[in-house]
């Protein structure tokens, strides 16, 4: 049984009712947090809430307008939801790209905004922002996924900078592909794009730049989040941690 390190520590994953924000849930659940589930789908929200004993807390992150008030007390802060667009460039629909980045860049700034002044006064927090491979490396026809987990990599850096003093830490998970419905979907678009079977994309493009050639699980990233989310973790601060099989080895 997983050691109660989070017992008493209340924390919230975005995009918590599938993938791995639900692997993140249940690992916090498991090691005693009370985790709130934020995600827009209110149905599978509440749903997880009840299985865990937390909440659920149904909202849209790309609404960024009505997040620039909110002060949260939370301890741990997961930067989870997002979403995939593949296209080329000049096809790419400009209202899709600043969409995704309300939703991945804006949203995780306003929620760090909320949850900082309550850590600095307990002095400790815990920031985990859900990157990817993809904010250190570039795939084609993805540019807005790409560009805003860039863009997320920053964010985690300055919070870093900027919370040390106050006993909280940020840090980034950088995931190659995970098995989630987010990359299930991305396997029919890629076929689309390159022209080639749905059964083709996983072993020519998902996996070509890896070492180890599966899926990632999503309590794999979980288990990492976990121990980012603790005690042990405490000087670990500014760091993107890639779990890519050897993708950013290259």
């Amino acid at each position: 049984m997983t050691e109660q390190d989070l017992a008493g520590r209340r924390a919230l994953v975005t995009g918590g009712s599938s993938g791995i924000g639900l692997a993140c849930v249940r690992e916090f659940a498991r090691r005693g947090a009370h985790v709130t589930v934020a995600d827009i789908n209110g149905d599978a929200a509440r749903a997880v809430a009840a299985e865990v004993g937390g909440r659920a807390w149904v909202v849209d992150l790309s609404d960024t307008a009505t997040q620039e008030s909110l002060r949260l007390d939370i301890d741990v802060l997961v930067n989870n939801a997002g979403i995939q667009t593949v296209a080329a460039i000049p096809e790419f629909d400009p209202d899709r790209f600043r969409f995704m980045h309300r939703l991945m860049v804006e949203s995780p700034f306003l929620l760090v905004r909320a949850v900082l002044p309550g850590m600095y006064e307990r002095g400790w927090g815990r920031i985990i922002n859900i990157s990817s491979a993809h904010g250190l490396r570039a795939s084609a026809f993805k540019v807005a996924y790409v560009t805003a987990k860039h863009a997320l990599e920053g964010l985690s850096k300055v919070t870093a900078l900027e919370g040390g003093a106050h006993g909280v830490t940020s840090n980034c998970i950088n995931p190659a592909y995970v098995r989630t419905p987010l990359v299930e979907k991305q396997i029919a678009d890629q076929a689309a794009v390159h022209g080639i079977a749905e059964s083709e994309v996983v072993e020519k493009i998902m996996l070509t730049e890896t070492a180890v050639k599966r899926l990632i699980e999503a309590d794999e990233v979980a288990s990492l989040a976990g121990w980012l989310a603790s005690d042990q973790a405490g000087m670990v601060t500014g760091a993107s941690y890639t779990m890519d099989g050897g993708w950013t080895a290259r």
